[in-house]
């Protein structure tokens, strides 16, 4: 929000009627099906309790590596250079959606959230060749969604993967509102595709 205000008092006049209009911010977000009313967090919870529940309510209709499109997940990138790993990822899917329209050109920012997590987690870091990790979306996804209905079937939290984008990199998927804890802002981050597949970052 902060790049379309001039002063603080803009800023705080946008955050106002994102607050009052934006589904993510109140009692009346949709549910997906496997998400119930009593696990989303509120403004109790502190900073960043509106984005832990959109990324367990918003989802896609194929979902994501360890999570289907009835009940999200939330993702991060952690260990050895985590902003290069989440902007790998980032920029990876963002790619995709940009090969679905056969355009190139687009200029996107986003926000570094920083976390802290309640674990164990599952660590799936050294079984290589297993099927929920294949890089290819169209079948590690399917076996990576399946993997996680039975971990949670089995109360565990979330798991723990190399990072298909960044060869050393480390990835996890949280599978509980509550799990993520003290959420602060980072960096801003720019990335830009002009005209081919490949694109630019740059920390803003």
């Amino acid at each position: 929000m902060a790049p379309l205000a001039d002063t603080d008092a803009a800023l705080a006049f946008l955050e106002e009627i994102e607050r009052k209009t934006s589904l993510r911010q109140n009692e009346d977000m949709p549910l997906p099906s496997d998400v119930r009313q009593d696990e989303l967090l509120t403004s109790a919870y502190g900073y960043g309790w509106t984005y832990v529940n959109a990324a367990f309510c918003y989802t896609r209709p194929q979902g994501s590596r360890f999570n289907d499109g009835n009940r999200g997940a939330w993702y991060a990138a952690f260990g050895d250079a985590p902003k290069e790993t989440a902007v790998a990822e980032v920029g990876h899917h963002l790619t995709r959606e940009l090969d679905n329209v056969g355009r190139y050109e687009n200029v996107t920012r986003y926000r570094e959230l920083i976390a802290g997590f309640l674990g164990p987690f599952v660590d799936l870091r050294d079984q290589d060749g297993a099927d929920y990790l294949d890089p290819v979306e169209e079948s590690g996804h399917a076996a990576g969604q399946k993997l996680a209905r039975e971990l949670r079937g089995a109360d565990l939290g979330g798991v723990v993967y190399p990072s298909s984008r960044r060869a050393g990199g480390s990835c996890l998927a949280a599978f509980r509102t509550t799990l993520v804890q003290n959420i602060r802002q980072g960096a801003t981050w720019e990335l830009t595709w002009a005209g081919s597949p490949e694109f630019a970052v740059a920390e803003v």
